[in-house]
């Protein structure tokens, strides 16, 4: 059985790519900082009888060394590692805030959760990942990586950054597949604290932008950065 950590599991995106998993059958561990959040996203993943799917919920923060190493424990007490969901993170202030403004302890959280917690977790899971038949990581990026938006200076810097590891990740480790996608905008709580008072009705919700990313593990492309809106297109990148 394929095994999975996925964090930032309790809600949004991490919670629907979670969903999509247990669906296509692999066992999961899941993080995030709520724990009973989190806990109603696993039990809502588990199958009745507690046959089959294994879905374990473990709390915590993923920017803590400690908390690191419990997840990727969890996933060797499931029988390995096959994929790393990179999905936690945060914006550095909410709302968003231009540069000027920008505290400057929110955007060293933001660099903790975003890439230094993502990192260290690829570290501790690298063992299991490479020992994996087809060991993969995917990173949720952002289109303010690479686009100047007024107001996502710090949270876009974090991402920037997280393309920029991962695309040296893939370089360094060519047995493993690994993935940078941008899901575009969704209607999400943290695109709602990002950004009070917009209309988000129009956008996707994560459920309909999660089986689009995982088109990547599903047709086991090539590593690189990929966009929801080319996937969906057949584009791809």
């Amino acid at each position: 059985m394929s095994v999975a950590i996925v964090t930032g599991a309790s809600r949004g995106l991490g919670r629907a790519l979670a969903g999509e998993l247990a669906a296509r059958g692999w066992d999961l561990v899941l993080g995030a900082r709520g724990g009973r959040a989190l806990e109603e996203a696993a039990a809502g993943l588990r199958r009745p009888g507690g046959e089959g799917r294994r879905v374990v919920a473990v709390a915590g923060d993923v920017s803590s060394g400690a908390y690191r190493a419990a997840l990727v424990a969890a996933a060797r007490e499931l029988g390995g590692l096959d994929l790393l969901v990179n999905n936690a993170g945060v914006l550095g202030a909410e709302p968003l805030v231009p540069l000027a403004d920008q505290p400057l302890s929110g955007l060293r959280e933001a660099f903790e959760v975003n890439v230094v917690g993502a990192l260290g977790l690829v570290q501790e899971g690298l063992p299991l990942l490479r020992a994996a038949r087809a060991g993969a990581v995917l990173n949720i990026s952002s289109d303010a990586a690479v686009v100047a938006y007024a107001t996502w200076g710090a949270y876009g810097a974090t991402k920037a950054a997280g393309d920029l590891v991962s695309a040296v990740l893939a370089a360094e480790e060519p047995g493993l597949r690994v993935w940078w996608a941008d899901p575009g905008s969704m209607r999400t709580r943290m695109m709602a604290a990002a950004e009070p008072g917009e209309d988000l009705a129009g956008l996707p919700a994560p459920e309909e932008v999660a089986g689009v990313l995982l088109r990547l593990l599903d047709e086991g492309l090539p590593g690189g950065r990929y966009t929801a809106e080319g996937l969906a297109a057949g584009a791809g990148r």
